[in-house]
Parts: structure tokens; sequence; C-alpha cells
């Protein structure tokens, strides 16, 4: 369904308010309003010539990706032990785009990404490199985007499992690689991992919703670990990982609801990370998906709320359009900040949240039809019938149980 642009009211009543106060948080938030203020202003005046506008540069980023997935430049090698993420996060913004790459390339993907797996389970960021949850979230998701027998097949079910045991702790939380830091990322990651390939368990993650509950601060929020600030990614992991365990009852909801829609900003639409911060395009996701979890959470009680969007869809949708799209390709933060890979992954899994809402009715599209967006799962954030494909592949080639630890 399109939508009409918001009615460019004077949105100067809704900037921020420093009480009198000034403060360099206070002096940072009127310096992004004024920018956006005045992009705002100036895209109004092109709309009135232009109709099909806010446009997505489909074709634009598109190019750029694949251009990326095959060279990445120089300026990238220091995320040398991030590579199964940078494979990630250009296959889901292509997917999101509709524009997969060759089912040779993907192939090649599948082989490199099979070089990254350790033999003790678990992949790396490179080949050669020890796991971590973290990397191995992503190649799992990679592959459930090729969604190939090659790209199922690669993955060691049975020393994932086994390497899931290793970090995890008598406590139900995990580490996010063995001695390494034990936060929320882990807990998600891993349950994330273990449904999607099947290999989940009771026992390997007792006790795991009881620990992500204590994360959750008196915010609403919840932090990466027990008595640490209110963080949207941090608050994602717990909510997602709650809902893969089937354990959202334990949370205080209506506290995480009133933190969550309390983020998004109100004169650039955007989404912000924690209190009192700057905007960022990459919470359109992390604070986004949020939403829909809680709306379906709230529809177990209340057939009606299924449909219910929690936040202003059609003001995120712009300030995505209008704000955060390089000229040269790619997606970035906020305006003056360069484009870069990991914010076109997930500002554009946020546009994709914003246009589909609760994925219960039709999609809410700002701009040209033509920005459409492919869905996403929200709580893998990758197409549900990807997620779905890679499920039933895997409960249909079980791998053995490992419950002896």
């Amino acid at each position: 369904m399109e939508r009409q642009i918001r009615l460019f009211r004077d949105i100067q009543k809704e900037t921020y308010n420093d009480e009198g106060v000034s403060t360099n948080t206070s002096s940072e938030q009127a310096d992004v309003e004024a920018v956006v203020y005045k992009i705002f202003c100036s895209f109004e005046h092109k709309a009135k010539i232009d109709p099909d506008l806010p446009k997505l540069n489909k074709n634009l980023h598109s190019k750029l990706l694949k251009s990326w997935l095959l060279n990445l430049p120089k300026n990238y090698s220091c995320l040398d032990a991030s590579r199964p993420w940078l494979i990630y996060w250009i296959l889901h913004s292509l997917w999101l785009l509709n524009d997969i790459p060759s089912s040779e390339i993907l192939s090649s993907v599948v082989n490199f990404l099979t070089k990254c797996q350790h033999k003790e389970g678990g992949y790396g960021g490179g080949p050669l490199q020890h796991p971590h949850l973290g990397t191995t979230y992503a190649a799992v998701n990679a592959l459930s985007i090729i969604g190939t027998d090659e790209a199922y097949n690669s993955i060691d079910r049975s020393a994932l499992q086994n390497f899931l045991w290793t970090l995890r702790d008598v406590d139900g939380s995990f580490a996010l690689h063995k001695g390494g830091e034990q936060d929320i990322r882990g807990a998600y990651c891993a349950a994330s991992i273990a449904k999607m390939t099947n290999i989940y368990t009771d026992a390997l993650f007792d006790k795991t919703a009881e620990w992500i509950v204590s994360c959750q601060t008196y915010e609403g929020g919840f932090a990466g670990c027990p008595g640490m600030e209110a963080h949207g990614g941090y608050t994602f992991c717990g909510i997602a990982c709650l809902a893969l365990l089937n354990r959202t009852q334990v949370c205080d909801i209506d506290a995480l609801l009133r933190w969550s829609v309390n983020r998004q900003m109100r004169l650039e639409g955007g989404f912000q990370g924690r209190t009192n911060k700057l905007v960022d395009g990459c919470y359109s996701f992390w604070q986004g998906a949020i939403l829909p979890i809680v709306s379906a959470i709230l529809a177990q009680d209340d057939k009606e709320l299924i449909e219910t969007v929690l936040f202003n869809q059609d003001a995120l949708q712009e300030y995505i359009l209008i704000c955060c799209q390089s000229p040269e390709g790619g997606l970035r933060d906020k305006p003056g900040k360069p484009r870069d890979i990991y914010h076109t992954c997930y500002t554009l899994s946020g546009l994709s949240v914003a246009q589909h809402g609760t994925g219960a009715g039709e999609a809410t599209v700002v701009g040209s039809p033509r920005n459409e967006l492919h869905r996403t799962h929200p709580l893998h954030n990758i197409a549900p019938h990807l997620a779905y494909n890679a499920l039933h592949y895997f409960i249909r080639h079980p791998p053995p149980v490992n419950d002896e630890k």
C-alpha cells in the first residue's frame, strides 16, 4: 500500500528541549537535528517537483554490494576477523533488494565459509581463526540465505553443538568464545544458531532465560550483562532470545515497551540506541525489530493486537530514505557519516521492518511502491521463508544429541 509523505509541519516544535541546561549531549543533539531539519526542508522542495520521491536507489546499492562481495576496499582490512559477518551483511542486503548473486558466486561463498569452520565446531572470523559465536551466527545466517543442499551440508552440526556446550556457563549465560566475555549477545547467537540448525535442547539452554532477565534494567531495556546500561542492540538480543526460547513471560514486557517506543526520535524519525544518545540508522533494525516481537507477545493475550504497529513506520522510512542513503551507494548512520557494509545491512533491515510492520497486513511503503523490500524475520534477520527452509531441512537430517554436559 503506497503512503504519502508526512506533512512537513513545523517539526521545529519537536526539537530537543535542554530545559536551559546545555551539555555536550544536548549540543550534539541540537546539531544533528539542525542538519536533519535542513535536509528535510530541502527534500520538501524536491518532492513538490518529483512525486516519485523519496526513492530507494536499489540498483546503486546492489551494484556496490556485489562489488564489495568480490573485492573489499583496503580500509576493511581491519575486519579480517569478521569476514563471515561481511558476507552475511552483504547477502542479506542483496536479498532484501531482490538481487542475490549467481549460483556460482554463492557456491564460492559456501566454499570460503567451510574454510572458516573450525574442527572443534563453530566458525572463526577467517580461515584458521579461532571460533566465535558472533561469526558462527553470521555464517549460519549466510548459509541459510544461500539455502542450497551444499550450504546446509557444509555445517558440521555435531561439532557445532559441542562448541556451544563449551561456551555455556552453569548460570545459563554463554561466552562469545573460549575464555571470552559473557554477555547477552552470546545467549542470543547461541539460541538463534541452535534453533536454525535444529541442535537446540532444553538442557543446553537451562537457566538461560533467567540469566537474560537479570540483564533487564530499571529503564525496561536490556543491558549486555547484569548491572549495565540498557542498549538497543542488547535489548534486541534479550527479547529475541527469550522469544526463541519461548520464555517471554519471564520479563517485564510493559517496561520494555515503554523504553522501546521512547527511543524513536521525534524530529528525525529514526531510532537512538540508548537514552540521550543520537539517532543512528542501524538502530532502525535493532530497535525497530523489538516492537514487532513485542506486538506478537501482546497478541498472545489479545488477538486484535496482532496487526498493531508500535512505532511510526512512515517517520522511520523517511529518515532512512532521505537521510541515510549515500549518493555513491550504500547506507549510513546519519548525514555526514560514511557509508559502510554494517549500516547498509541494518538500515535496510530496519526499512523492511518499517514497511512490513508485524507482517500481518499490507505493506506500508513511503514513496514509490518500487521502494518495497523483501520481508525479514524479526528474530533471525533473514527472510522468514529462508529461516523456515533451513529449520525444516535440518529437522529432516537430525544430528546426534549431546546432553552430557
